[in-house]
């Protein structure tokens, strides 16, 4: 067998084995028509035409791109202000962009971690926080999901100089909100730095949407806060926030930020306008919520198998793989987008229709997936009784 068909031979068995355990990812074109409850638009910016224009004046002002990493030539007056104003909102001294989420926690990790480094994550953290950690080089534990007790024990155990405590702020597959107050208290009582990646809080929770660290927790108790600006705020890219010598170490060995070129400059643009928008326009969050709170009632009431989450994104913990991508292949037929997750991205037994409100969403929609999910209920109800 030649090197190319060895290849090709390994690529064929990954293939066949993923599809034998009904976990092979097919990317769709979502139609105009569909209704999405799978994507992370929760307050509609990136549908606001103000956003849009905005996005547009900058691609007019300072071009489509940004030419240049931000240390060549690429940092620009849009993005200094930018940074500007994350850092005030959030309550830091300094903000720094990164081209994507993924891109800053991996870039923070491996600029801060190293072998004389321990971390400890949640279980549950996000990909990108699992990824970094790898790479830094660290010791890395991982403590039960929201268990400051299980956290406390393992800081207490380890001998390390340098302890780093990580956690989402909300966790993308459950929706359940970090206990932050206690991730700050015992990560001090271990002289531990803490970082927040709070993707899917920012923009959504706190009074003036600055999420659940934002100007809540101060920089002395959250030193390292990390936010996207792709999901509520509806454009693109992310964020670190922290003090000045946090930004200015960043800036220097953040392999990640380094080494790519800096964010499109209207991408900025279209920022500094979906944050005007979020902290002027509370309803939208109040829209939000009240959308949340009416799928949940409505949900309980037709006794689908709704998990305990209080934020946009509601899980329905179905179990069994083949169960939930027939779920989400009935919601399809009806012109409705859901999540079907599945291991590896959940623990095994877990798999899950992921739906995540909007503002966007009216009344309507949210009873047309209601139902669709109670007819799916129903169908397996009638196949059971006279199976």
């Amino acid at each position: 067998m030649s090197v190319l068909d060895a290849w090709q031979q390994r690529l064929s068995d990954a293939r066949a084995d993923r599809q034998r355990q009904h976990r092979w990812r097919t990317r769709q074109v979502l139609a105009r028509s569909t209704l999405n409850f799978a994507g992370n638009d929760y307050l509609g910016l990136a549908h606001d035409p103000r956003v849009s224009e905005a996005q547009a004046e900058g691609a007019r002002r300072f071009g489509s791109g940004a030419g240049a990493s931000h240390l060549v030539s690429g940092h620009l007056a849009i993005h200094d202000a930018l940074e500007e104003t994350l850092a005030r909102w959030t309550g830091r001294q300094r903000a720094l962009l990164f081209s994507t989420g993924y891109m800053a926690n991996i870039g923070v990790l491996q600029a801060l971690a190293d072998s004389h480094t321990a971390i400890f994550q949640d279980r549950l953290n996000h990909a990108s926080l699992i990824d970094g950690a790898a790479l830094s080089g660290a010791r890395s534990r991982r403590f039960h999901h929201r268990d400051a007790m299980d956290l406390e024990n393992l800081l207490g155990r380890s001998e390390s100089e340098h302890k780093l405590v990580v956690s989402d702020g909300i966790f993308s597959m459950d929706g359940h909100i970090a206990d932050i107050g206690a991730l700050v208290t015992v990560s001090q009582r271990h002289n531990a730095w803490l970082m927040i990646d709070d993707a899917h809080g920012v923009g959504i929770l706190g009074d003036d949407g600055s999420g659940c660290v934002g100007s809540t927790w101060n920089s002395t108790e959250v030193p390292i806060l990390v936010g996207t600006l792709g999901k509520a705020l509806g454009t693109a890219g992310a964020f670190v926030a922290g003090d000045a010598a946090l930004i200015d170490h960043l800036i220097q060995f953040s392999r990640s930020y380094i080494y790519t070129t800096a964010q499109p400059p209207a991408i900025a643009a279209a920022t500094l306008k979906a944050l005007e928008i979020v902290q002027g326009e509370p309803e939208r969050r109040a829209q939000l919520n009240a959308n949340i709170a009416y799928f949940r009632h409505e949900a309980l009431r037709l006794g689908l198998p709704l998990s305990d989450s209080a934020t946009p994104i509601q899980p329905l913990i179905l179990g069994d793989e083949t169960r939930t991508l027939s779920w989400a292949v009935q919601l399809q037929q009806k012109g409705i987008h859901v999540g079907a997750i599945r291991p590896p991205t959940v623990p095994n037994g877990e798999a899950r229709l992921r739906i995540t409100l909007s503002a966007r969403h009216q009344r309507g929609d949210i009873d047309q997936l209601l139902a669709a999910l109670y007819h799916c209920q129903q169908k397996e109800v009638l196949c059971n009784r006279y199976a």
